[in-house]
């Protein structure tokens, strides 16, 4: 395959640590480390696809194997290493796919293989891609030679270089053998910088809108954002320019004006526009959740805007966009705003779940222009929005009967989970009667009464008391408490005081359990019962008799 012939992800590879973008950190450490001859037996390089993570193995295999030393590595007129590591060719530098060898026969013959010095490198070096799809055996077979690996005549050694997207499946014993790497996310303006350049190179008639895009869609990926520019370069026509419009149907994404102008609609209550608006975005062949990403990246703005400059907003938006949606901002409640989101994630997992997601986003779309205000901490219901004649802001109008009138009372509906949630509360609240705790006694009886058993046995037998006030208890505890007993014991405090109970755990000892002190007062009662003549004379005519309780007769 000639230079020309080649994808810009494989064309543009970085040859040599200069050509990494986006790593400089890394970058320095590992050629200090080279340098100082401080070399690790194993490289672990973990992150999102298309950061550099094998592209940096490959050039440390090349900056430990060139003959030109770390300070002069080959790019241009490339020595037999260098060209050989390039070409991914060379005899000592082995490749390897754990993809599709996971098993522990194909690890077992690394090590085999590895006992042989190096035919004509310093350092025999293995690369392996995707690490993390080897097995649990094939690990363990790694662990004795990643930490003691071969030397070999020549004074070079045997070096690993482990990449991964999945660093937590990778056992943890493996890792501690390894100098971690973790390859960031490509930042926004160096990565425009970068496919701008190579634009020019291809003289590609792409506008820096379009560039952009590229960069958003790619979300850090270099090679994603390549891809990206390869398929514009190819569809553009040499006289024409790639413009913003035409790159959003190219890559599958709609202008964000369109998206202001149907939040605008929804905040209005204008039902039938709104679902126009969304059909025209449907019908440009957006995905769903695309779609609810989009939902939700403006949501974000729309309520953080104010805070955000134009050049902070990662290419998201243009000036004009910018404009348009802290206008729009500045008429909306901000806790309707937070409302928006969390239904926006609801409707995120339902996608899921249904079989006509079109009609599920509609459905959605509905419910935020009827959504209710709910009910408040203190029981009181806040406001979500306001009439135009209010300060401005636009509200809801969705009164029964004509959700399109523009005047007159605000009335919505609630939102089904939080309606049902505030009924049982009522209802429970009706029933309940004052309930003042005032001991950790009162308290285990309280649990005994609502048969709450098990709580009952951890304040009874796992909890030291330190205080008791009201709606504050402090305890220390045993190895044996529960681990969810300060969320339960929280909730049922709650449940039956209708207060705000604090549980807090002290570094103080507290006192004996229930059941300790229990115990020691009949050990006391029955050493001193021993003790009485009653006791000794009963032990002289059963002498093999045992005292091993005692217990109480009240008289009635």
């Amino acid at each position: 395959m000639t230079n020309k012939s080649k994808v810009l992800a494989l064309k543009y590879r970085p040859m040599v640590f200069d050509d990494l973008i986006g790593q400089d950190i890394i970058k320095e450490t590992i050629i200090n480390s080279i340098k100082d001859n401080k070399i690790p037996n194993a490289y672990l390089f973990t992150g999102i696809r298309g950061v550099g993570k094998t592209t940096t193995a490959r050039i440390i295999a090349k900056a430990l194997n060139c003959k030109n030393g770390i300070d002069n590595i080959c790019k241009k007129n490339m020595c037999e290493n260098c060209e050989s590591i390039s070409n991914s060719n060379h005899i000592d530098v082995l490749e390897m796919d754990a993809a599709s060898k996971t098993g522990v026969d194909d690890v077992r013959d690394l090590i085999d293989f590895s006992r042989y010095g190096p035919t004509i490198a310093r350092y025999k070096i293995f690369i392996i891609d995707e690490v993390h799809m080897l097995s649990k055996q094939a690990f363990n077979a790694l662990l004795k030679t990643l930490e003691e690996p071969p030397q070999y005549q020549n004074g070079g050694g045997l070096k690993f270089i482990f990449a991964t997207t999945e660093i937590k499946k990778i056992p943890v014993t493996v890792v501690s053998r390894c100098q971690r790497f973790d390859l960031s996310r490509v930042k926004t303006l160096e990565l425009f910088n970068f496919i701008k350049k190579i634009k020019e190179k291809e003289n590609g008639n792409i506008t820096d809108e379009s560039l952009r895009l590229i960069v958003k869609i790619s979300e850090g990926s270099v090679r994603d954002a390549l891809s990206l520019l390869d398929k514009a370069i190819i569809s553009t026509d040499k006289n024409i320019p790639l413009d913003i419009k035409q790159a959003q149907k190219l890559f599958g994404y709609f202008d964000k004006s369109s998206l202001i102008n149907l939040f605008e609609l929804i905040f209005k209550g204008e039902e039938e526009k709104v679902l126009d608006q969304y059909r025209m975005i449907f019908n440009q062949g957006i995905e769903p959740k695309v779609f609810l990403n989009d939902f939700l990246e403006m949501l974000y703005y729309l309520k953080n805007i104010n805070y955000l400059k134009i050049e902070s907003t990662n290419f998201l938006l243009n000036d004009e966009e910018y404009n348009l949606i802290k206008n729009l901002a500045n008429k909306i409640d901000n806790n309707l705003l937070v409302l928006f989101w969390q239904f926006s994630i609801k409707a995120l997992q339902e996608l899921e779940i249904v079989s006509n997601q079109n009609l599920a986003l509609e459905m959605f779309l509905i419910r935020l222009l009827y959504l209710k205000n709910i009910s408040s901490a203190e029981g009181k219901e806040e406001k979500i929005s306001q009439n135009n004649n209010d300060n401005g802001k636009i509200s809801f109008d969705t009164r029964k009967g004509n959700p399109k009138t523009a005047s007159g009372a605000i009335e919505q509906i609630k939102n089904f989970s939080q309606e049902d949630i505030t009924k049982k509360k009522d209802i429970e609240k009706k029933d309940l009667k004052e309930i003042n705790i005032k001991s950790l006694d009162e308290l285990i009886n309280l649990c005994n009464i609502k048969k709450e058993i098990e709580l009952k046995y951890e304040l009874e037998n796992n909890v030291n008391l330190v205080s008791f006030e009201k709606n504050r208890i402090e305890i220390s505890f045993n190895e044996n408490l529960s681990k969810d007993f300060v969320k339960n014991i929280s909730t049922k405090l709650f449940d039956w005081t209708n207060e705000r109970w604090i549980i807090t755990l002290s570094k103080e000892k507290g006192e004996s359990t229930k059941k300790e002190t229990l115990k020691n007062f009949k050990s006391d009662k029955i050493s001193n019962i021993k003790k009485t003549d009653i006791y000794k004379n009963f032990l002289k005519s059963f002498d093999d008799a045992e005292l091993i309780d005692v217990e109480e007769i009240k008289n009635e």
